[in-house]
């Protein structure tokens, strides 16, 4: 009688998905290719080629470069996301975006700058430039 096994399929390359509990504080920067989702808090940046999911108990102080991002706690940081930008109704984030797109369900908060499309120049090279002009004047 032949038995089959179920195998367990191994993630691909840059498909894992990284979770920050409601309990932890991390303190420095994460680095990462596959998804993160933050429910403590991260006192840092984070960049990933993924998504990155800002649970209502999350909370960043630091700057965020990503895929696509859903945000539903605090972030006080630049905002870097190449496809999406979710801003879901309890998110509360102050600091400049730029994205391919932004969506805010009603009742969330963004406080600064926000450049949109393929095109938007990026904010680091943007804050140059500022600094740029007004060093010239």
């Amino acid at each position: 009688m032949l038995t089959s096994k179920k195998k367990e399929a191994a993630p691909l390359p840059g498909n894992s998905i990284n979770v920050i509990g409601a309990d932890t504080i991390i303190e420095g920067n994460i680095i990462s290719k596959g998804d993160v989702r933050i429910d403590g808090q991260l006192i840092g940046s984070i960049k990933t080629s993924a998504k990155v999911v800002l649970g209502t108990t999350g909370k960043i102080e630091g700057d965020l470069e990503a895929k696509s991002a859903d945000i539903s706690g605090q972030i006080k940081g630049n905002l870097d996301v190449a496809d999406v930008l979710f801003l879901k109704q309890t998110s509360k984030v102050v600091g400049d975006v730029k994205t391919g797109k932004l969506v805010v369900e009603s009742g969330g908060e963004f406080n600064g700058k926000c450049t949109m499309g393929g095109n938007a120049i990026p904010i680091a090279s943007r804050a140059s430039n500022e600094k740029s002009e007004t060093a010239n004047r």
